[in-house]
């Protein structure tokens, strides 16, 4: 019906105005809205607010809204719902994936239909009532007709119960078809990714309470909710199936793309905010509260280092560094692989080492032939020790590289590890065994190598004496190697050992090449000294035709381990002085003239057991193809000692011999130098210079020894080269006495530091004074509390330190 009131008028007739905007709505939500007049119901609206009748309008307005809601929209999402769709958790197993698919997307569509409906006539209407929204909802601080429209669909239609017995509401039966949407996706179903985004955003738009609040909206306070929980019990129950039926590598694999997944569905299908909280549910359920289970498995961390699945050990450390920044159910199963496969090759060489052959008695000198093959096997075996330890460096090294991405954390836990078996209690020869591996490298090891491989055997070498705990007792076996390998021309060039001391000097510090650096001093001194003797002799006169040349190297006895070479040091004394031949005898002694001139007040001990000789000899009766006898030459390279022997034969009768105790009581070499150089040569069958009678392996008292006319070399230079002369495992009488010699050197290593701490401190509790003591020597060697105890007792009896009395802690005064 026309209304013809002006705007202006005092009256309004409200009844009449809203059955015509109420027509209207009904108009707009039946989609018939193209011949209303907008302009003319804005007009109407106004009115009415401006008559102060805006309370009215906005109550009419919602219940109009409320009333459609009702009984309209709520009827056609009601249809709906199909069996299939008001299935319950609890009794899915009479349905079918298929069905449920297709009911709940109708469901969904019907719903999201309604909201889009309601959506577009409620902007409609709001453009419509825009003057009651600016002054009406405003001055009483009501929600505009939009937002009141908005939680109406909520409570009108979401928060409606359904017709099924357990009475759940349309809001929580559109959360249970979302997730068993998102359940069929996670089984392999392709689902309508945007229907659900469709949906979410619905959820998204509305809150729970009128005052729409941020942390209430109903996708965050009921479906989220929902999400996250169904997700942690589908996940724990999958990492249980998991590990029951699969190995550790698909496990990894199927984790890494779960966790891909999810974060991919709430891109596509849910919401990225909670994205992060659905990764923190797979991670815990798959990852944090199973790793340790995933790491022991039988294919776990232990299977992939020793079949080298790098990919997989990849994958574990990606998945424990999403839970656990400090790795530490990987960290310990590396450790605990590193230790236990050192461990097995510590056992190997103990085995080696204690395998069944008699060790010589303290008092023995010599050793037996078959205690001679043992030291031989012990060696072999120390040097594979060395090897299998580099490369199971080098095997760990790749992992950490290839696998862990180089992880600093990972790095220093593999430090560890290794110096824990190296510096094993049960395994103390670890430092012997690695310098012996250098050795065997610098004599033969790096005969025709690249500079670059034999520069890659000496970086090893350094990186194992980083996990050394007694570097002390490393420096003590590599200086005794070292000085065999000068003295005795086995080293491959003096550049490549002082390249191997300079690496030393950075990885260690000065002190501890000092000693190895004097060395080399002195061999410079000595081809010096050598040099100057010749040019002496040659200024006294005519040149002797028959003149024995010598070559000398003077030694420093505190510099070089003579000792260990059964030279001077603790046995100075004992070894008998040799007896020379005439000849060799005179220029001894031109030498040590010349020597005294240069050097007063010094003292020359001779070590003819650390010598070498090159001397002419003839054997005049060597058989030719003929059946004649023919003269033969030979240039002889051997040992002081084999020199004094041979030249014993010069003067003898042809078919004239010496026994054994003759030849000793006339050179008064030492029993066992003097077995071991007929052995070389008389037994030795390319260097059968002398004849033994009868002819064995051992050499004894009796024996008979008388010179080869007959012999007959391939080469014209012969090296003759005694038994067991190279550098080779300590028995372990001689391990002892390397371990006490090195206490006792320890012992002045830690007088020296507690009275550098206690000087420059005065005063000291007992037990700070032990930790500083411990800190200062860590860098050479671990030296044990009681042996502290004992040095600072030492220091109070010879009054360097005293007791402070009445001191509430033991503690020690410094005495100047």
């Amino acid at each position: 019906m026309p209304i013809h009131q002006g705007l202006h008028g005092d009256e309004v007739d409200f009844e009449n105005i809203w059955g015509a905007i109420a027509s209207a709505f009904r108009e707009i939500h039946t989609k018939n809205a193209s011949r209303l007049s907008y302009e003319e119901l804005y007009r109407f609206a106004y009115r009415i607010v401006l008559k102060k009748k805006g309370e009215d309008l906005y109550l009419r307005v919602r219940q109009f809204e409320h009333e459609w809601l009702s009984n309209e929209v709520r009827g056609s999402i009601q249809a709906l719902f199909s069996p299939n769709v008001l299935a319950s958790p609890q009794s899915l197993g009479g349905t079918t994936t298929n069905e449920r698919r297709v009911a709940g997307e109708k469901f969904m569509k019907g719903l999201k239909q309604a909201w889009g409906d309601h959506q577009v006539c409620m902007s409609m209407l709001a453009d419509v009532l825009m003057y009651m929204d600016r002054v009406y909802c405003q001055d009483n601080r009501r929600p505009s007709i939009y937002t009141a429209a908005m939680m109406l669909f909520r409570d009108d239609i979401l928060k409606t119960p359904t017709s099924d017995v357990e009475g759940r509401l349309v809001l929580d039966l559109l959360t249970h078809v979302i997730l068993d949407q998102i359940q069929m996706e996670r089984g392999g179903d392709v689902i309508d990714k945007h229907l659900i985004k469709s949906c979410v955003y619905m959820l998204e738009g509305l809150h729970e309470d009128d005052q729409e609040s941020e942390e209430l909206r109903l996708y965050t306070a009921s479906f989220e909710v929902e999400y996250l929980e169904t997700s942690r019990v589908f996940y724990r129950q999958e990492a249980e199936l998991l590990l029951r039926e699969s190995d550790a590598g698909g496990y990894c694999k199927h984790a890494r793309r779960r966790i891909y997944e999810e974060e991919e569905r709430c891109k596509s299908t849910l919401l990225e905010a909670t994205s992060a909280k659905i990764q923190k549910v797979v991670e815990d359920e798959l990852i944090k509260n199973r790793i340790h289970e995933l790491v022991e498995m039988e294919s776990g961390v232990r299977f992939m280092i020793d079949n080298e699945r790098l990919e997989e050990l990849n994958l574990i450390y990606d998945l424990n560094t999403r839970v656990d920044d400090k790795k530490t159910e990987l960290t310990r199963a590396i450790q605990k692989r590193i230790v236990d496969m050192g461990t097995d090759a510590n056992n190997a060489a103990i085995a080696a080492s204690q395998a069944p052959a008699t060790t010589a008695d303290a008092g023995e000198k010599g050793k037996s032939p078959a205690q001679e093959k043992n030291i031989n096997m012990q060696t072999v075996a120390a040097i594979r020790w060395v090897e299998d330890v580099l490369h199971l460096k080098d095997k760990f090294e790749k992992i950490w590289r290839d696998s862990f991405q180089s992880d600093n954390l990972l790095q220093t836990a593999l430090t560890r590890s290794f110096a824990d078996f190296i510096n094993s209690p049960t395994f103390p020869r670890s430092s012997e065994y690695i310098s012996l591996f250098i050795d065997e490298n610098m004599k033969k090891g790096i005969k025709g190598k690249t500079e670059m491989e034999i520069d890659s055997v000496l970086e090893k070498a350094i990186v194992l004496l980083r996990y050394i705990q007694d570097k002390d007792l490393f420096e003590r076996y590599y200086k005794k190697h070292l000085c065999r390998r000068l003295l005795m021309n086995k080293s491959i060039s003096n550049e490549v050992e002082k390249q191997m001391i300079s690496k030393m000097k950075i990885e260690l510090g000065n002190n501890f090449t000092l000693k190895l650096e004097a060395m080399f001093k002195d061999m410079t001194i000595s081809e010096e000294l050598t040099s100057g003797f010749k040019h002496h002799v040659d200024g006294l006169g005519e040149k002797d035709p028959k003149r024995i040349e010598l070559t000398i190297n003077v030694l420093t006895s505190m510099t070089w381990p003579l000792e260990t070479m059964g030279g001077t040091g603790d046995e100075e004394g004992k070894r008998p002085k040799c007896n020379f031949p005439t000849a060799i005898d005179k220029i001894k002694r031109g030498f040590e003239k010349y020597y005294n001139q240069k050097h007063s007040g010094r003292q020359l001990t001779w070590l003819a057991n650390m010598g070498s000789a090159d001397i002419k000899a003839v054997f005049p009766r060597v058989p030719s193809k003929d059946g004649s006898f023919k003269e033969r030459r030979h240039d002889l390279n051997v040992s002081t000692y084999g020199m004094v022997i041979l030249l014993l034969f010069n003067d003898l009768p042809a078919g004239q011999h010496l026994t054994f105790e003759e030849i000793q009581a006339q050179t008064n070499i030492p029993h066992s130098d003097l077995i071991r150089n007929l052995q070389s040569l008389a037994v030795a069958p390319k260097t059968r210079i002398l004849i033994k009678e009868p002819m064995t392996k051992d050499v004894k008292p009796s024996d008979r020894f008388s010179f080869n006319e007959g012999f007959n070399g391939k080469f014209v230079k012969i090296k003759v080269g005694v038994v067991s002369s190279g550098n080779k495992v300590e028995s372990d009488r001689e391990r002892r006495e390397t371990e006490k010699k090195n206490d006792d050197s320890r012992a002045f290593c830690i007088e020296a530091a507690i009275v550098r701490i206690m000087k420059q401190r005065k005063e000291l509790p007992h037990q700070q004074l032990v930790l500083e003591t411990l800190s200062q020597l860590a860098t050479q060697f671990k030296p044990e509390v009681n042996m502290i105890k004992k040095r600072i007792e030492s220091l109070i009896e010879r009054e360097y330190l005293e007791r402070i009395d009445g001191a509430s802690l033991d503690s020690y005064r410094y005495l100047a």
